[in-house]
């Protein structure tokens, strides 16, 4: 099995921003990690409501999905962003990128694995 073609960190940056704006949404580098090699957060909302956090997993077939990893509580919104700080203090080679789209899963099920 051949694995995957992994673009730098930067590019793929760049085309996520692409095609959040071509599927009606917006998109916004709240960490710059490593150009090339970094790990890649997302933060999905829609128009500020409640945020998610997705990671890039590997699963059992060799690909590496973005599995929903954290829902912001309402009752306690800042601990998410505290969880967000601790990360990136943790791996400075990290990004995170905030996504703003009507249908967050919708968006995640069209990145490839």
């Amino acid at each position: 099995m051949t694995e995957p073609v992994r673009f730098p960190a930067h590019v793929e940056i760049s085309s996520l921003i692409r095609l959040a704006q071509s599927n009606d949404g917006s998109a916004m580098v709240l960490a710059k990690g490593e150009r090339d090699g970094g790990t890649i957060l997302l933060v999905t909302m829609y128009r500020g409501g409640t945020a998610q956090l997705w990671e890039r997993m590997p699963q059992m077939d060799g690909t590496r999905s973005f599995i929903r990893t954290k829902t912001q509580d309402i009752e306690n919104s800042y601990e998410f962003h505290e969880y967000l700080e601790r990360r990136c203090e943790q791996d400075p080679d990290i990004w995170v990128l905030e996504v703003d789209i009507a249908d967050p899963e919708r968006f995640i099920a069209l990145l490839p694995g």
